[in-house]
């Protein structure tokens, strides 16, 4: 039987969980619908993959609180992408082993078994493999040679140009298997990869430097950090996210172990929040992405409220027609849609703003199909407080060819700034006036005579804007009023008319 201490100590851990329980569940930033650990840091998306009818994501976690400490491999799984079940840590670090100071990011594929594989990068001797041999992947054991791929230096092991390996990829082609490690350069050469080869899994040989860098796309001092590269149509995409500006992706082709970009974009910009990407092909083999949204208030109000760090909602990656990315919401998330609100053309004169009375919250799913005209601007404002002092601006900008997020005015917590870049070093180089952004800004411009379609996700802190499938702009804003709900539509410069806009209160997944 317990004694009366252990009876206490346990009354009381009881009596924590409850009262962390009511916090979340009160804390007016906390998401209600994107995917989230109960409580806890979380940052880059790991290791997803489908697996025996279910979508699993691993994810960098510290389930005991809400900043990092030590990083663990989360776990949680769905059958429709929408509704999550949070399994037990999946990895964890093994004291004295490779790893022991923390199982960082990487990512999951197929052996030529058919086994579900990790590869990570085990702090701080390289990167490491585990296998998993259980339908649900709970149970995963470590490869008994990790690292599999030491760290240059280590027992006099050397690989050419490549001086660190971390945050790795891998995959299966024919016989072989592939890895990609970031290239972090401190010659300022820009992103680079490099990629090792396998027979099988223990052993692995370096090739070469995966891709040139170009400095019509990137900095000099961004990397290819997370790197995740999977074939996309009649192309291969190479997703990863650079310490300096966040997630971005190049579209090009593979040729003898050599990848050549030929496109490049972002999907964060300035003043945005993703951080660290991953994706699986599903049953129907549609290209399923999932990113991680960071958080901004700062580590004294993240650790104070237990939590931080959230998903984005799972998209849809492929190419259209003209060989470009599409980018859209997984039709799934529908399910989640309740008390539909529906408006029908609505005139808007140039300079007009109409607030839309009957339609408010912080929680909701709009998609609004506008018809320009002779709109200089045009767009929708979110989380409005009555006064508008506090207001969120989504506006697609016809004469700039740009969708941009507003966000000067999104929070009147002082607290909340923007940064131009990720990355500190870089911000101390700007003057300190261009630090911080007024808005996120992302290419986008209309075909002549092309309606605008927005689908726009607001899930308090949260929003997520897709434009005609081929733009995404993914942000964190923090109003602090409570009254901060209103929804609004405007024009400016011109005329413009809102042929539809429909509007669903969205139905949390968390308690």
């Amino acid at each position: 039987m317990l004694g009366k201490t252990e009876i206490d100590k346990t009354e009381a851990l009881i009596d924590s969980a409850h009262a962390l329980k009511d916090a979340l569940r009160q804390d007016r930033h906390r998401p209600t619908y994107h995917f989230l650990p109960p409580a806890g840091w979380m940052n880059d998306i790991n290791g997803a993959i489908f697996w025996q009818g279910r979508y699993h994501i691993f994810f960098q976690h510290n389930p005991e609180g809400g900043w990092w400490k030590w990083m663990q491999w989360g776990h949680a799984s769905s059958v429709d992408l929408v509704h999550w079940v949070h399994h037990p840590i999946a990895l964890t670090p093994t004291p004295g082993g490779p790893d022991r100071d923390g199982c960082f990011s990487g990512g999951a594929f197929l052996s030529k078994e058919g086994v579900p594989t990790f590869i990570y990068y085990g702090v701080p001797d390289g990167e490491c493999i585990a296998t998993s041999g259980d339908d649900l992947l709970i149970h995963w054991t470590k490869h008994p040679d990790n690292p599999v791929i030491p760290q240059p230096g280590t027992n006099g092991l050397y690989y050419g140009e490549c001086k660190h390996v971390h945050d790795p990829c891998a995959w299966l082609a024919g016989d072989t298997y592939y890895a990609l490690t970031n290239r972090r350069d401190p010659e300022d050469r820009g992103d680079g990869a490099f990629l090792f080869r396998s027979q099988d899994l223990a052993h692995w040989q370096p090739v070469s430097l995966f891709y040139e860098s170009d400095r019509r796309w990137t900095e000099g001092d961004e990397d290819c950090a997370v790197p995740d590269f999977f074939p996309l149509g009649d192309k291969h995409m190479l997703l990863f996210c650079s310490h300096l500006q966040a997630t971005q992706y190049y579209l090009g082709r593979l040729e003898h172990e050599r990848f050549i970009p030929e496109q490049h974009a972002r999907m964060s910009w300035p003043g945005g929040q993703l951080g660290g990407p991953r994706t699986l092909a599903d049953a129907s083999g549609r290209r399923i992405f999932f990113d991680w949204i960071r958080e901004l208030r700062g580590e004294e109000q993240e650790r104070a409220s237990g939590w931080s760090g959230v998903m984005t909602l799972p998209r849809v990656l492929s190419l259209a027609d003209e060989g470009t990315l599409r980018i859209d919401p997984v039709p799934e998330l529908e399910v989640l849609r309740m008390q539909p609100h529906v408006r029908r053309d609505i005139h808007l004169a140039a300079g007009a703003e109409i607030a839309l009375d009957d339609i408010r919250g912080d929680c909701l799913e709009l998609a609004v199909q506008i018809e320009p005209a002779k709109a200089e601007a045009v767009g929708v404002k979110v989380r409005c407080s009555p006064d508008g002092a506090e207001q969120t601006v989504v506006l697609y900008d016809a004469a700039a060819g740009k969708l941009k997020v507003g966000i000067s005015r999104s929070s009147l917590d002082e607290e909340i700034r923007y940064p131009y870049y990720r990355n500190q070093k870089a911000l101390s180089r700007m003057p300190e006036e261009a630090r911080c952004v007024a808005a996120q800004e992302a290419p986008f411009a209309l075909a002549a005579g092309e309606t605008l379609t927005l689908r726009v996700f607001l899930d308090r802190s949260v929003l997520e804007v897709f434009a005609n499938g081929r733009q995404c702009i993914t942000q964190r804003i923090y109003p602090s009023r409570s009254d901060s709900t209103g929804i609004a539509l405007f024009s400016r410069g011109g005329s413009a008319n809102v042929e539809l806009l429909e509007a669903w209160p969205m139905a949390p997944i968390h308690d």
